[in-house]
């Protein structure tokens, strides 16, 4: 079952969006990129070799022609679906990624993708291609953009793992992993590795079985007998994911996560969570009380937009809460968000009515 807080939500609007530093107003560019240009011209002095100075290059070009094709898209949800190139269309696996891209698209969510075949197509399948993205890795094998997103603008082809990982996990607002490869798996762990450092905003990270599989079930297995039992991790990393048979539990996990909470940014030391609607004095304390452990000092409250969120003039008028973030638990901050949206759905409930 998934976590029980999506039923009522607001319609999709601009505060439905994530990246401050996509939109930012209080910043001078030009600082910015004449930085950029001092760097390289530190790389003649370092007398950097030829192999350097391409990885450089390359990697500079495919991120500055990502981000200019992601950029219209900024202020559009989106899931990225991680999943087998080799599954096949009558795989009830593709069947499943299928299904989900058509109701993600149907909540209004884009599909993001690796652009190949197996799972990757059938998300996009689903998603139909004006709901598609596609992040696609040239190989000497296996991956050619499917017939979906095969051509479109929306697609990115990149030389470079690393710079194709990073637009998977900083472009979007939620994961989805079906079963996969080494491929699928180390996104699944880099993906976890990310927010549970603190890296990456919190966001759903779905691991979806086809209905009867046990893939992700013996996967979590696995963690809890070898890295929770030798402390590897702590029981409230477990918190980080969520697994599941069940197609619609999935959607609800992700649409439910963004149900009150809408985003968060850290503000002169202070962690500021936005929110769709504004909280009791009474739930304040309750918080207070449950998650003070996550606190490196003061107290859970409520808050005006500061003048630093300026640049985020489309969240200007949503209700805020602040703390001073441990920056270490992150488990406990996921929980702390599934809590808020857990309790205060009703309320949203009532406000929409």
């Amino acid at each position: 079952m998934s976590r029980k807080y999506r039923k009522t939500r607001p319609e999709v609007s601009e505060s439905d969006v994530l990246p401050t530093e996509h939109s930012s107003e209080l910043y001078a560019h030009e600082s910015i990129i004449a930085t950029i240009k001092e760097t390289a011209d530190k790389l003649k002095q370092d007398q950097a070799t030829r192999g350097d100075l391409k990885i450089l290059d390359r990697a500079l070009k495919e991120l500055r022609y990502a981000f200019k094709v992601f950029t219209p898209y900024r202020k559009q949800r989106k899931v990225t679906v991680f999943g087998s190139a080799r599954t096949l269309p009558d795989d009830p696996a593709y069947q499943q990624a299928l299904q989900f891209g058509r109701r993600m698209a149907e909540e209004k969510w884009m599909t993001v993708t690796g652009a190949g075949p197996g799972i990757m197509e059938a998300a996009h399948v689903g998603a139909g291609t004006d709901m598609s993205m596609g992040v696609n890795i040239m190989l000497p094998f296996e991956q050619e953009p499917n017939y979906v997103i095969h051509k479109d603008e929306k697609l990115v082809n990149l030389n470079y793992f690393f710079t194709r990982k990073l637009l998977f996990v900083k472009e979007v607002h939620a994961i989805v992993c079906c079963a996969g490869g080494f491929g699928t798996l180390d996104e699944a762990f880099e993906t976890l590795t990310l927010v549970q450092t603190g890296k990456r905003d919190p966001m759903p990270i779905v691991l979806l079985d086809t209905p009867g599989d046990t893939y992700w079930k013996d996967w979590e297995a696995f963690i809890k007998n070898n890295l929770l039992k030798q402390e590897l991790i702590s029981e409230e990393d477990l918190s980080l994911f969520y697994i599941t048979d069940n197609l619609e539990d999935a959607v609800d996990e992700i649409i439910g996560f963004y149900s009150v909470y809408n985003s968060m940014r850290y503000v002169s030391g202070r962690l500021v969570l936005r929110l769709h609607v504004e909280p009791s004095n009474e739930f304040i304390e309750k918080l207070n009380d449950e998650f003070k452990d996550i606190l490196a000092s003061g107290i859970i409250s409520k808050v005006d937009a500061h003048e630093l969120e300026k640049d985020d003039s489309h969240l200007t008028d949503l209700p805020r809460i602040s703390l001073i973030f441990n920056r270490k638990n992150l488990g406990r901050l996921r929980q702390m968000i599934d809590r808020i949206n857990t309790e205060l759905s009703p309320q949203l409930a009532n406000e929409a009515e």
